[in-house]
């Protein structure tokens, strides 16, 4: 007569039951680890703010301190009274960022807003000349940031390019605060009348400006730019100056 066969023991089944479940997880883990993308392939692919595959969300309120009707956009408005809104008193940036202007039709005094909230007209402008805020659009941006800007009008004399990085105050570089053309060759930025990103704000979007006019500017000065970003994405600048 045949032996009987040994049934195996439940020690064994549950060891072998232990390791496929450790194996399914494990497969589980490296699929979700290779679906999700580090922030600087997130950026590649567009998905950072202002990238191609960005949202935009902004809450307007008629009166200080997000009090009063409002009103949300998630592109360009022409003319906020036209959305039932008489003034702008605060703001909340949810994603973005934007350009907003004093005056209807994307004209007038520029005001940059990015991501956060404004509980006033003065967080907003640091010109202190200006507490319309009566249309807005959504900036775009790209991935590397380099500007070129000339002492003189026609892109002539004196050359300085700025790359990746922002400049708190032209004179420390030595280009003193004399701006009347300038390339915008990638990304978004902002300029400022004075030192320390004050006073009256200019948007150079990516392009050329052959003449202060062209960015609407009283006369040709700037003394700081910075990039219009999320700067956690950003590598360290440098400046070149001829």
């Amino acid at each position: 007569m045949a032996p009987a066969q040994r049934a195996p023991s439940t020690h064994t089944e549950g060891r072998h039951r232990s390791q496929q479940v450790h194996a399914e997880e494990e497969e589980q883990r490296i699929g979700r680890m290779s679906e999700r993308q580090s922030a600087p392939e997130q950026l590649a692919a567009g998905k950072s703010q202002g990238g191609a595959g960005a949202t935009y969300k902004v809450l307007l309120f008629e009166f200080e301190n997000f009090q009063g009707c409002k009103a949300e956009f998630s592109s360009d408005c022409k003319d906020v009274t036209e959305k039932g809104l008489e003034k702008v008193g605060s703001i909340i940036i949810e994603s973005g960022p934007w350009v907003g202007y004093g005056q209807r039709g994307f004209a007038g005094e520029q005001f940059i807003l990015e991501k956060g909230e404004f509980p006033r007209w003065d967080t907003w402008s640091n010109s202190r000349s200006s507490g319309s805020l009566l249309s807005l659009r959504p900036l775009k941006d790209g991935s590397d940031h380099k500007l070129h800007l000339y002492e003189n009008p026609g892109f002539a004399g004196r050359k300085m390019e700025v790359a990746d990085d922002d400049v708190p105050s032209l004179w420390v570089h030595g280009f003193r605060d004399r701006v009347a053309s300038l390339k915008a060759l990638n990304g978004t930025w902002v300029g400022y009348l004075y030192p320390g990103y004050r006073g009256r704000q200019f948007v150079f979007e990516q392009g050329d400006f052959k003449h202060w006019n062209d960015w609407e500017a009283p006369h040709p000065q700037i003394q700081s730019l910075r990039r219009v970003r999320d700067m956690q994405w950003h590598k360290k600048g440098c400046f070149l100056v001829p």
